[in-house]
């Protein structure tokens, strides 16, 4: 299961940066505050899921502040999923069932392999979201499916 999860968080990283990429390059898309409030809370879902996974510190009070541009953004993106990238790599089954506690989800354990599905779940959702912003703004999203990625599974341009 390891694996699968390894494979869903590089698609993941790939439809991130090619949907960040396509809004970057569109002017109204770029400056819009909703679509950058939105992309903003998947990004900090994904520290969030990685951080308690990890045992590390979060900080709801700092990573709540929304950058004032795409690419400070594309930045928190591009290292948030190395980090993933890394942390994944070193993850072997037996720590899938492994649980932790949320402070937003009270009187729940959670196994990381649950939260690992958040991640993904979560993220697929809020990318259709952004891509129909995209759209709305005179955009063209690009085609983010998973089966398509498949075929040669590129690696993330981030730019």
């Amino acid at each position: 299961m390891v694996a699968l999860f390894q494979e869903l968080f590089r698609h993941q990283a790939y439809a991130d940066a090619l949907l960040l990429m396509a809004i970057q390059r569109h002017d109204a898309a770029s400056k819009d505050q909703e679509l950058r409030t939105l992309l903003h809370h998947i990004l900090i879902a994904h520290r969030f899921w990685l951080h308690l996974c990890q045992g590390l510190p979060f900080s709801a009070e700092t990573e709540k502040v929304v950058p004032d541009t795409i690419d400070a953004l594309v930045k928190g993106y591009k290292q948030t999923q190395m980090q993933e990238v890394e942390w994944l790599e070193r993850l072997e089954e037996p720590d899938l069932i492994r649980t932790v506690e949320s402070p937003y989800l009270p009187d729940r354990r959670i196994a990381i392999r649950e939260a690992l599905m958040q991640v993904c779940l979560h993220s697929q959702g809020h990318r259709a979201q952004c891509a129909t912003r995209l759209r709305m703004l005179g955009g063209e999203p690009p085609a983010l499916d998973y089966i398509l990625w498949l075929k040669e599974r590129p690696d993330p341009i981030w730019v």
